[in-house]
């Protein structure tokens, strides 16, 4: 039986919900998520992120669930309800929500949407909502250190809190970004975005001991903000990003990474899905590593899930010679913030990583639609929803 608490039935919450339309998503109620199964855990949410990805499901790009449906995948919350198979947790505990969901220990397919992740419709919610059922609870959630903080609105407490909710994503997936490229201390990297996930590869590319990291982007405020934290900044709008790279590391970089996915613009600003991968094809010296976690899309002609699937090209052409006589490797894929855990966690809680520092804005929920749009014309650069 689960230990339900009775005031939540036939209760309703805020949450921000795609309406199906590009650019169109809203704050609605919906009825509070209740305990299903004797697995599940309910979150009471403190504090959601608003993702890039978001930004390819507000647009109409990406292939999903019918709308409308919950967004959000990133957060941080306390245990509100349990399930009476959950033995791991217990009410009022501190957790991160990883953005995947965890399948159980039979590995079964939920219908969570297209990549098994809160926020893409389905069965489950999104993270950017009040509360939040997480199914298979005992090894769904991330636990941390209970908050010894007496005043919550403290900027020591604020900024731990938006140092875990980084966990539940970005920077993981920057920290992968460098595995899948095989990278080694001492290697240069050269970080192709520097949208959140890019600054967060760049950012974990430092903490891991690079000697140089080159972040390529062409808003000033993130290039600033990579440059803050140690990162040379290449403009690509000012020059061709290769040769400005070249002109510094002649023999190329060991490393490079694609922050961005599919809806990677050129320098004239116009959507080109392959001009990273050539480019990072011409910077990266022999023998080097590629690693891709920026989202790339499932050809789409469903227009009632994805109604402008049609403006995206999902085929890449790049040159597979120059990859055979590269003898590059190369590594793609999400990042798995659960198997992550243990080691960024550490660096956090002992203070040897803020990821936080790349929030720009703390909204509250209603204002979320305009921080959509503010976020997609580069006005803001990590946006946290909170709800405390």
């Amino acid at each position: 039986m689960a230990l339900t608490n009775t005031s939540a039935i036939n209760a309703t919450m805020r949450a921000v919900v795609w309406q199906g339309d590009a650019y169109n998503v809203a704050v609605v109620d919906l009825p509070r998520p209740t305990i299903i199964n004797q697995t599940d855990v309910i979150v009471r949410m403190s504090r959601a992120a608003i993702c890039g990805s978001d930004l390819h499901i507000y647009r109409g790009t990406t292939e999903g669930m019918p709308a409308p449906f919950g967004l959000g995948h990133e957060g941080f919350g306390y245990v509100s309800d349990v399930g009476s198979g959950v033995g791991s947790l217990r009410v009022g505990d501190p957790v991160i929500v990883p953005f995947t969901v965890d399948e159980g220990h039979l590995h079964t397919e939920l219908t969570t949407g297209l990549y098994g992740a809160f926020g893409n419709g389905g069965d489950l919610g999104g993270t950017q909502a009040e509360y939040l059922r997480v199914p298979f609870g005992d090894n769904g959630l991330i636990p941390v250190p209970t908050l010894n903080y007496t005043d919550p609105s403290t900027n020591d407490s604020v900024s731990l809190l938006n140092d875990y909710v980084m966990l539940s994503d970005i920077f993981g997936t920057g920290w992968a970004s460098l595995d899948y490229a095989g990278f080694e201390a001492g290697d240069t990297v050269a970080v192709f975005g520097a949208g959140p996930v890019g600054l967060m590869a760049a950012y974990s590319a430092i903490l891991r001991g690079a000697s140089t990291v080159y972040s390529v982007d062409y808003i000033p405020e993130r290039l600033q903000l990579a440059e803050s934290i140690g990162a040379i900044p290449i403009n690509f709008r000012d020059a061709d990003p290769v040769e400005q790279i070249l002109a510094l590391e002649p023999n190329g970089v060991t490393r490079s990474i694609d922050a961005v996915g599919y809806e990677q613009v050129n320098r004239n600003l116009t959507v080109q899905s392959d001009v990273i991968i050539r480019n990072m094809l011409a910077v990266t010296s022999t023998g080097g590593g590629l690693g891709t976690v920026g989202v790339y899309t499932h050809e789409s002609n469903n227009t009632s899930t994805a109604p402008r699937a049609s403006t995206v090209n999902t085929h890449v052409d790049f040159s597979l010679a120059r990859f055979f006589y590269g003898e590059f490797t190369w590594g793609a894929g999400p990042s798995k913030p659960i198997d992550l855990a243990p080691e960024l966690l550490h660096l956090v809680t002992s203070g040897k990583a803020r990821p936080g520092f790349i929030v720009s804005d703390v909204i509250n929920i209603e204002d979320a639609p305009e921080a959509y749009a503010r976020f997609e014309r580069h006005n803001t650069t990590k946006v946290i929803i909170s709800f405390d």
